[in-house]
């Protein structure tokens, strides 16, 4: 079995890969001559800014931006704890130039949008603030960098400004007080224990984020935003890096320098020889779970011989997840998933982090099979062909790294220059790094890399956490576990890893190829249709947009919308059943190492209406993917009883997490009340998976993939047709097509889905018990359009969405300030697919909130709907709408994604009747013309008739609240009866009638609790 990546001999940038040179360098050497960051103009102002430049023209005519702080919540006092992060939300807010979120809407009007997590982010370290924003017009780049000169030493801190963004804070940390967020901090905690890192995590406390003043934060401002502690990135599609410079200069020159600065401090993280344990109970939590962490220093890279130890961490990983992937596999596995990863956790640390997910209970056992696996490396070591495998899937990615070196997003190169300034992490370019790895890899042995195995002990610096939903164990039986396998290794009594036998080829013998009966191109798309002589239709479009990236989905109508209720849930297993067994004819552990040095990924789902395959793969792996597809269609997947039973465990684990989970019961709620009880709709309980037949489920996955002529596959992407066409024809045209039909259905005949749209006014609130309060809203209009081609309706519909997410966000948090974000959401498949009939669905506003001001902020985003369809938004408000579309627009057309999207839905679509080219072209002329004549006058109409008018006469509202425990009840009571007893006497009775019953439950409920 070959092990390196196959190469296309007449591809000529493989052979440009193959014939790279090696480096011929000593273990001492600098990896970057002087710290130059790779094609980037770097320097520093006089008044201490570090700046950086780079071209890059993916995608075009965009600019990735970004302000670097290297300061964070580490340097917070105690009274200042989340003040770093509230600063970062006061920079959006106001600054010398900028008043009342001018900067927020400076970006949407020019079609960068402003949401949560996507313009700036701080961390226990540092602080960072990107922009990405289009530079067509000279005008917008010069902005941009202005805006962020105004967050370097303008930032507005009044009182005023505060008092507006406090409940937008106070939302992003309610927010974090989920069951997660609960327990990374506890983890995060362990981890930094006896460090101040341990007391500073960024969204600070609550305390601080309601009471801190706006002077407190100014000091924090004025002390540690320095322009010596700061630096500013800018990658882009520059065609002069000089004046970008000179535009730098320009808005931050004029900024005095200041020299006596305070120094950023360093924190270190005390070890410990013992190793920390937790047994961490969390009743809301998703599953159960295990982590280990194995601390050490973070280790700086500016060597070759830095280098090469970062190769053979990564060789370990990779090697060490491949078994831990082979174990959860295995009948009986002691987990469902666990892989390990190497992380810096701040800036003097970093860790080795073993995570793994597991039955309720079985946390004991994930732990000692864990660590049995690092002493087994240690013990015994890595074969030759593990390493083999991973050296091989190393230089498969660094090959195409290689490939697309001209075609790396801004972002991507963006990165790394932060990550120069804030750590000295050197940026050496794409050829010069696949030149060294080619040269360092095949010299890095099974042994040097199993020796990082001893990096991961236990007896210093780890910390091993277990997470159940009830408690199952204790401390001491996390101790007991690491205390036999220790013994187990220091007595040898671990065997060696036993490999598996893996096939050499995929296919043995191949196919015979099809043929192609019909061929049509179309132009405006740029595609080629051909029919194949199994009948399957496949349309490809040759890009340049990434050199090494094909994509490919294939779709047939037919879904579970045609499943009995009775047949119901074992269909809907059967991808995950099956996937289980192995749909390609070999089991996921085999395939894995079978694909070894090869870039291919293809999976399947099977919807409501339809059933999809879909694949990305390397142009050279190409065969490999279409290999497998048609493996898909001809391997009969049957269930073994060591498959199912992992499937149904894990299937066991999903459903009782849901239960546990507050936001559960909120979404089946909201699901009901918009579209009926029917099966389709109904949450999955233990006593439906109990009635899952694997057989059915594996029979019916077969059927779903069986009979090619019912298919259409597009396949977008770097595609020589001289080289892809042969593998077409004899891998999905070989795909042998059955004597009788199977599954073909015409669109217009499918069963719909038994969608029942509310008729009235809905509003109702979700109890659900919570640890830590908790509150989200949802608020749906339904939408029914009327029969007809619906082009410009739906085109229509998607800037409406744009529309009322920008005005709700504007008044729920700019204005009022008690949200972090909302969303608006579309869904329009409440009816089959077919090219007739009515279309419904709905639109619907989400939002997490205050739970105590959750009914007036759903009142204030029904005014605002209301207000719209009344008064029509402004010309401002279209001129956004339409850049933000425009720009999305743009970017998207430089994308592979993008165009397989467009081009299915253009299959798709009502119009759709044979030519795939007038589809595509009417579905782009109803874009435009919706652009074109879409005024404040037009939207205000489309909002009149698409949604119900005036909204507030037919909408439903579900509101997730925390069930108030009968001692909070109780509390709330006695607080009240003060004041009624000062007015009324009477209602005093009736008030200790109900504390009396109160207090009788909360002793009832206590007494049934147990220890």
């Amino acid at each position: 079995m070959n092990l390196l990546p196959a190469e296309a001999a007449d591809k000529k940038m493989k052979r440009g890969f193959r014939s790279l040179k090696l480096v011929n360098v000593d273990p001492d050497d600098r990896l970057a001559e002087a710290d130059q960051p790779f094609a980037t103009v770097y320097g520093r102002l006089h008044n201490g800014l570090t700046y950086y430049v780079r071209p890059n023209s993916k995608p075009k005519m965009r600019a990735a931006l970004a302000l670097v702080v290297n300061a964070g919540s580490v340097l917070e006092e105690d009274d200042e704890h989340g003040v770093a992060h509230i600063i970062e939300h006061l920079a959006f807010s106001a600054t010398r130039k900028y008043n009342n979120h001018d900067i927020v809407k400076f970006l949407e009007s020019i079609g960068a949008e402003f949401g949560a997590c996507q313009n700036a982010m701080t961390s226990a370290d540092e602080t960072i603030y990107e922009l990405f924003v289009p530079i067509d017009k000279p005008e917008l780049l010069s902005q941009a960098i202005s805006v962020l000169a105004e967050f370097s030493s303008e930032i507005r801190i009044s009182t005023e400004d505060l008092e507006k963004e406090r409940g937008a804070v106070m939302e992003e940390y309610r927010g974090n007080r989920n069951a997660t967020g609960r327990m990374q901090d506890a983890h995060w905690a362990l981890l930094m224990e006896g460090s101040k890192y341990a007391e500073r995590l960024p969204i600070g406390t609550e305390k601080v984020i309601r009471s801190v003043s706006a002077e407190t934060l100014r000091q924090f401002y004025n002390k540690w935003y320095n322009l010596h502690h700061m630096a500013i990135v800018a990658v882009g599609d520059f065609s002069d890096t000089e004046s970008v410079v000179e535009l730098i200069k320009t808005h931050f020159g004029e900024k005095e320098a200041n020299f006596e600065y305070s120094p950023i401090p360093t924190f270190t993280v005390p070890g410990h020889e013992e190793p920390r344990f937790s047994y961490f109970v969390e009743r809301e939590a998703s599953g159960s779970a295990v982590m280990i962490s194995y601390k050490m220093s973070a280790n700086e890279l500016k060597t070759v011989r830095d280098y090469q130890d970062l190769l053979t961490e990564l060789m370990f990983l990779h090697a060490l997840n491949q078994r831990l992937f082979k174990l959860s596999r295995r009948r009986d596995p002691p987990y469902f998933t666990c892989s390990a990863a190497a992380d810096v956790l701040v800036r003097p640390l970093k860790a080795y982090v073993m995570t793994s997910s597991c039955k309720e209970g079985g946390t004991v056992d994930a732990l000692e099979s864990m660590l049995t696996e690092v002493a087994r490396v240690r013990m015994h070591g890595f074969s030759e062909r593990e390493i083999s495998v991973v050296r091989a899937s190393l230089l498969s990615e660094i090959e195409s790294a290689y490939l697309e070196r001209d075609q790396t997003q801004s972002s991507s190169l963006h990165d790394e220059l932060v990550q120069h300034f804030l750590r000295g992490e050197p940026v050496i370019g794409v050829e010069y790094e696949a030149r060294l790895q080619k040269t360092l890899l095949p010299h890095i042995s099974a042994m040097e890399v199993s020796k990082y195995a001893d990096k991961l002990k236990t007896c210093c610096n780890c910390v091993i956490k277990a997470i159940e939903p009830r408690a199952c164990a204790k401390v001491d039986d996390l101790k007991n576990v690491v205390q036999k396998v220790t013994s187990l290794e220091e007595g040898s009594k671990i065997s060696p890893w036993a490999e598996e036998l893996i096939p050499e080829e995929i296919i043995s013998v191949k196919p015979v190829p099809g043929h192609v009966i019909e061929q049509r191109e179309y132009s405006n798309i740029g595609a080629t249709e051909l029919i194949l002589s199994n009948g399957m239709r496949i349309c490809y479009k040759c890009t340049d947009f990434l050199d090494d990236q094909v994509l490919f989905s294939g779709f047939s109508y037919g879904g579970l919308s045609e499943i009995s209720e009775n047949n119901y849930f074992s269909c809907s297993m059967g991808s995950t059943i099956a996937g289980e067994i192995g749909i390609f004819g070999y089991s996921p552990s085999v395939l894995i190492e079978m694909l070894a040095g090869k870039r291919t990924e293809v999976g399947t789902k099977l919807g409501a209406y339809m059933r999809n395959f879909s694949g990305d793969c390397s142009p050279a792996d190409l065969e490999t993917a279409l290999q497998l597809v048609f493996q898909l269609f001809t391997t009969n997947v049957a269930p073994g009883e060591g498959e199912v039973k992992i499937v149904m465990q894990m299937a066991e684990e999903a459903v009782r997490a849901q239960e546990r989970d507050p936001y559960t019961a909120f979404a089946n709620r909201v699901r009901e009340l918009n579209y009926g009880n029917a099966h389709f709709f109904r949450p999955i309980k233990l006593g439906d998976l109990k009635r899952v037949d694997p057989l059915r489920a594996c029979e019916y996955f077969n059927t779903c993939f069986k009979d090619p002529s019912t298919f259409t596959v597009v396949m977008v992407g770097s595609i020589n047709p001289a080289i892809a066409l042969p593998i077409i024809l004899q891998y999905l045209g070989g795909i042998p097509r059955p004597p009788e039909p199977v599954l073909q259905y015409n669109r217009d005949d499918l069963t719909g889905l038994p969608v029942a749209l509310p008729k009235k006014i809905i509003r109702e609130v979700v109890r659900s018990p919570m640890v830590e309060d908790q509150c989200s809203v949802q608020v749906c209009f339904p939408v029914e359009l009327k029969n007809g081609p619906m082009v410009e309706e739906i085109h229509l519909i998607g800037f409406l969405g744009k529309l009322l997410e920008t005005k709700l966000l504007q008044v729920l948090r700019f204005k009022h300030g008690q949200i972090y974000s909302a969303g608006v959401s579309v869904f329009l498949g409440g009816n089959k697919p077919s090219r007739t009939g009515d279309v419904r669905g709905d639109i619907s506003v989400n939002f997490s909130c205050d739970p105590h001001i959750s009914s007036k902020l759903v009142d204030l985003a029904l005014d605002e709907v209301q207000r719209l369809q009344e008064e029509g938004p402004s010309e401002q408000d279209i001129l956004t709408i339409l850049e933000i579309e425009q720009r999305a627009h743009e970017n998207g057309v430089q994308e592979n994604y993008y165009w397989l999207d467009r081009i299915l839905r253009s299959y798709q679509a009502r119009v759709y009747s044979g030519d795939v080219g007038t589809s595509f072209q009417i579905h782009d002329e109803g874009r435009m013309k919706v652009r074109d004549s879409l005024t404040p006058s037009t939207a205000q109409s489309a909002l009149k008739r698409i949604l119900p008018f005036p909204c507030k006469k037919q909408y439903t509202v579900v509101i997730l609240q925390p069930r108030r425990s009968n001692f909070k009840m109780l509390r709330s009571i006695f607080r009240s009866s003060s004041a009624v007893f000062r007015s009324d006497a009477k209602v005093l009775v009736g008030v200790a009638a109900l504390a009396v019953l109160a207090l009788s439950l909360w002793r009832y409920t206590r007494s049934t609790v147990k220890p």
